[in-house]
């Protein structure tokens, strides 16, 4: 049984596009890209979602809070469901927000955090390195009541896929660019609708199981 960790924020937690903060929905587990993901590769792997809306990579959010953090959280995580084979990072998107004033260039170094966080936790089979797979976010899009909390994130996001590639390829994990399959939902300009979180889970599993040596047998 292979268990994969999946570490991410509201789009991985499965969060619907909405049109105000009061009509956030959640997709059923069936329906979200974690759950497409866990029936195409099957009984062989054990997915573990761990999507929280709203986390960072290593920033505390002066509103929703210290929770968001997710480079604070990510040790006690793995920790909690070593002996992980892989872990699927795909982070970013919050830090976008304009209450962060971050550059892309500043996003890809809170990845390298969680990635150096992950190396030094030993947490795969026998204490060896799990697995990484680096996901670039789709871009995100200034639009609906989520468009002023990310002014000006829109053009920083379209430049995190190649940063993003870079730090994969420095540490030696596998890489995978949401955007060459998915977009934002033209609701809220954040999130996924239905339709693209099951392309999306589809992707991720032909991704895994290439780096497990194990070819599209789902």
């Amino acid at each position: 049984m292979r268990r994969i960790l999946c570490y991410g924020d509201s789009n991985t937690h499965g969060s619907a596009p909405a049109r105000s903060w009061f009509d956030s929905q959640r997709f059923d587990e069936t329906a979200r890209w974690t759950g497409v993901l866990a029936e195409a590769l099957g009984k062989g792997f054990r997915i573990i979602e761990e999507g929280l809306p709203g986390r960072t990579t290593t920033l505390d959010d002066p509103i929703e809070g210290a929770s968001r953090n997710g480079l604070t959280y990510l040790k006690p995580c793995i920790d909690t469901h070593r002996p992980l084979d892989a872990i699927v990072l795909m982070l970013g998107t919050n830090d976008l927000k304009t209450r962060f004033s971050l550059t892309s260039e500043d996003i890809a170094r809170g990845l390298v955090a969680l990635i150096e966080l992950i190396l030094s936790a030993k947490s795969g089979p026998a204490g060896a390195d799990p697995r990484i797979l680096v996901i670039a976010p789709a871009p995100i899009e200034e639009v609906g009541f989520l468009g002023e909390i990310f002014s000006g994130g829109g053009i920083k996001s379209g430049q995190l896929a190649e940063k993003y590639k870079d730090v994969a390829a420095h540490f030696g994990a596998e890489y995978l660019n949401a955007a060459q399959f998915i977009s934002v939902s033209p609701v809220d300009g954040i999130h996924l609708d239905v339709e693209h979180h099951a392309v999306f889970g589809r992707a991720v599993a032909d991704k895994l199981l290439t780096m497990f040596d194990m070819g599209k047998q789902h």
